[in-house]
């Protein structure tokens, strides 16, 4: 009976259950620490007032995280397009692999905050210049999460499914993809944080809307609870969607 009282309630993965905890202590411990030691807000504002402002705000937030959701979102999927497409490419042309490899490898040891200037200045201050941005940003992990996936592949595979008459596109397709799988979705799930915190910060060096608009003008005006809030929601999107792309991996990667 005692053993029952205390199990867990099914349905709730236990890695779950251990974060959502893990959130509360640090959220009670925040708490504590501002309230307690009476901290100013601009070292740290409590979590009570960070929600309010939140919740003051809802509104003008609720636009600006539109904005920078709609951005990464449309950047993480051109950058999942080149990345994994690149991969694909150069799994099937080896020849090319040997020049496109080395290239992609020189362009993302810049760090892609240093593209941002060139970028605004080719795309403007709108949403097109945040989207690239994001797209740079990713398009190389995935790349080379693909990449490293379609390697895998066991040689023996290959030679069975040759000896029985497979071409290069029924390799790809039922086997090398299939295996590739497990490290694409990891590269993916990598990206979501990266995608949304590249658009937050190209929003702070120019836009006209945004999470990062709202961060950078918050700044400015020293009101450093609606930065915090600003944070806090786009962490939020962020966690949405990791979420969303590991419920993806779940249903997809069934076999893992």
């Amino acid at each position: 009976m005692s053993a029952s009282l205390v199990r867990a309630p099914r349905g709730i993965p236990r890695s779950a259950q251990r974060g959502v905890l893990g959130a509360l202590i640090v959220i009670a411990a925040w708490e504590g620490i501002a309230r307690g030691f009476q901290l100013p807000a601009y070292t740290l504002p409590s979590i009570s007032q960070i929600l309010g402002s939140i919740w003051a705000q809802r509104q003008v937030l609720g636009v600006a995280a539109g904005t920078t959701i709609a951005e990464a979102l449309m950047g993480y999927a051109l950058g999942a397009l080149i990345g994994i497409g690149g991969a694909l490419w150069v799994t099937m042309m080896p020849r090319v692999r040997r020049v496109v490899v080395p290239a992609a490898t020189a362009f993302n040891s810049v760090p892609v905050i240093a593209w941002s200037p060139l970028v605004l200045l080719w795309f403007g201050m709108g949403m097109s210049s945040k989207v690239v941005m994001v797209a740079l940003a990713i398009a190389f992990t995935l790349f080379l999460s693909a990449l490293s996936g379609l390697d895998r592949v066991d040689r023996r595979s290959v030679d069975l499914m040759r000896s029985f008459g497979a071409g290069r596109l029924a390799i790809l397709w039922r086997l090398r993809l299939p295996t590739a799988l497990p490290l694409i979705f990891a590269g993916l799930r990598v990206a979501t944080a990266r995608s949304v915190l590249v658009a937050v910060i190209t929003e702070m060096l120019g836009a006209n809307k945004g999470l990062g608009l709202l961060i950078y003008q918050a700044v400015v005006q020293v009101d450093f609870v609606q930065v915090w809030g600003a944070v806090f929601v786009a962490s939020a999107a962020s966690l949405a969607f990791f979420g969303l792309v590991s419920l993806a991996e779940r249903r997809l990667v069934f076999w893992k």
